[in-house]
Parts: structure tokens; sequence; C-alpha cells
């Protein structure tokens, strides 16, 4: 499966923005689908991860705030980020592996098969 992340930007603290991951192919539906972020000089960390049968899973410090989703029509992954942070400033990336796996699963990078390219998210103070 092919991925293609979007929807990055410069926002004010408190603001919103979705990105958007894009995916090629059928079998959208059997993916486990991610998001991780990088800031510069820190190591890529889980954000969310959707498996596709109702679970979801939530880095704590996005608790409240991000929501993940799916829209099978359009097999494409969605973020939605509310009351964003200076803190999460970093490039964000979509991933995904097939099938469903456990939380350990979901929130490990070494799990996903499959990387899009990044996106900025940029909060200013």
């Amino acid at each position: 499966v092919q991925l293609q992340a979007s929807g990055g930007g410069l926002v004010q603290a408190g603001g919103s923005l979705r990105l958007s991951c894009a995916t090629s192919g059928r079998t959208f539906s059997l993916y486990t689908l991610g998001w991780f972020r990088q800031a510069p000089g820190k190591e890529r960390e889980f954000v969310a991860a959707d498996s596709g049968n109702g679970r979801t899973d939530y880095t704590d410090s996005v608790k409240g705030r991000f929501t993940i989703s799916r829209e099978y029509a359009e097999s494409t992954m969605y973020l939605q980020m509310n009351s964003l942070k200076p803190e999460d400033t970093a490039v964000y990336y979509c991933a995904a592996y097939l099938g469903l796996g456990s939380r350990s699963d979901r929130i490990s990078m070494r799990t996903y098969d499959f990387w899009g390219q990044g996106t900025q998210v940029t909060v200013s103070s």
C-alpha cells in the first residue's frame, strides 16, 4: 500500500489542523493505520493508531485533543488535531501494516511496514 500524507502547516497555539493520509489499494480495511511524529533532535514517536475494528490508541499527550479516523469510501485516514500546543510541532508521518495486533504492536514503529512522506506541523506560541 502507498501512503500520501498532507494537511500540515503553521498554526497558532490553541488552533486546529486536520491531517490526511490517502492510501492506494483495495484492501484499506485490512490495515492498521497509525500516525507518528518526529520533532527536531528527537526520535520518532507514536501519536495515534486505528486498527479498523473500532479500536483506537493515543499517546497520553494528545488524548482528548487529537482524533484519528478513517473514511472507507475514500481510503483515507485523518488526524484531527485540536488545542494544538508548541510541543506538537513536528513532522507527522502516516504508516500502515496488514492486520490487527495488540496494543504494543499498534504503538511500535517496528510493526509498521508502509510509510508515507512526512507533513510538517508547526505550532507557534
